[in-house]
């Protein structure tokens, strides 16, 4: 593949990825997210994947900053991720140049784009929260153990819960049900009434850090992330809604599976149950260290570690942490 040029500024070109650029990307991403890094799994995906930009810079020739973009919302919003520095220009401006070419650029491919959207996992300060509109913030619970240690650690939880629910009389019967009907799992996404039931954070559903309003045309994006999806169906006012991202290699502890599960409404109760239930379907994947990252409103964090608690082979690996969705104006 060719390298294509998009353009030049404070001594950076600026290129369209490419496959062979890989090592070099990996080579500046060292350490990012503590070991919980994403793009080594991902970057060949993105070089195929429809409505996604991804650009690199550099600087006399040598890999300097690469940031990634992909168009969805019917073609209004773009997401960006993966923004990332080598650690000899950070703190040059690098970062917010890379930012402004990949504006440009997708505003000149996709003209229809009007939003920028992103997620984070830390508070940037006040400075550069006034830059964009705060949307919606979700608790993270960071679970790590080896993957032997998973089967006791679900079995404790099953024993908790059904301990809890002796001592609280539970008498209700709403189940969570394994969604694998396409048609029955966009009827409930496509619900009207969907982000106000559920209390989604900014209107989306947050995919592994990937924020997508409940639109026809962003189904296709989450359908092609082949995810486990679990609904409480047992009426026609759906209550609680989950899934979880296949377990993916990142760098942590010299090489583990990452698990993500996702969690939306605030039934504690049905949300420890999709946590037993999500562990459950992937037990028998999970192999070496497994760190697992259960993102949740802020109501159900307390519960849900208290809940995981006391099992010395899956411990907490983080205190209470946050993700932020944030969104601006694309000029």
């Amino acid at each position: 593949m060719e390298a294509q040029c998009v353009g030049e500024s404070d001594g950076l070109t600026f290129w369209l990825a490419k496959p062979q650029d890989y090592d070099e990307v990996m080579a500046i991403s060292h350490g990012i997210y503590a070991g919980n890094d994403y793009l080594p799994h991902r970057y060949h995906i993105w070089m195929t994947e429809k409505d996604r930009v991804t650009i690199i810079a550099r600087r006399d020739g040598k890999l300097t900053a690469l940031e990634s973009g992909i168009v969805v919302d019917e073609g209004k919003s773009v997401v960006v991720e993966g923004l990332r520095v080598c650690p000899s220009e950070r703190g040059r401006g690098v970062a917010g140049v890379i930012q402004k070419v990949t504006d440009r650029y997708i505003k000149q491919i996709y003209p229809s784009v009007n939003i920028k959207r992103l997620t984070r996992g830390d508070d940037p300060g006040p400075e550069k929260l006034s830059k964009f509109i705060f949307l919606a913030r979700r608790a993270v619970l960071s679970l790590c153990g080896e993957a032997e240690k998973f089967n006791n650690f679900v079995l404790g939880l099953k024993a908790k819960l059904d301990s809890i629910e002796k001592t609280e009389q539970s008498t209700t019967n709403n189940q969570l049900t394994v969604l694998k009907d396409d048609q029955q799992l966009k009827a409930l996404l496509l619900d009207p009434d969907l982000s106000t039931r559920l209390q989604l954070p900014g209107g989306a559903i947050i995919q592994d850090w990937l924020p997508l309003k409940p639109l026809e045309s962003n189904l296709e994006i989450l359908k092609r992330k082949n995810l486990t999806w679990l609904a409480d169906t047992s009426n026609d006012k759906l209550r609680f809604l989950s899934f979880h991202t296949p377990p993916y290699p990142v760098p942590f502890n010299g090489g583990s599976l990452r698990l993500n599960i996702d969690l939306y409404g605030e039934d504690l109760r049905l949300a420890r149950k999709a946590l037993i239930t999500h562990l459950e379907q992937v037990m028998g994947e999970l192999r070496g260290t497994v760190p697992v990252h259960i993102y949740m409103p802020q109501t159900l964090w307390a519960g849900m570690q208290k809940f995981c608690e006391g099992d010395e082979g899956v411990k907490q690996i983080h205190k209470y942490w946050e993700q932020l969705f944030l969104e601006r104006e694309l000029s």
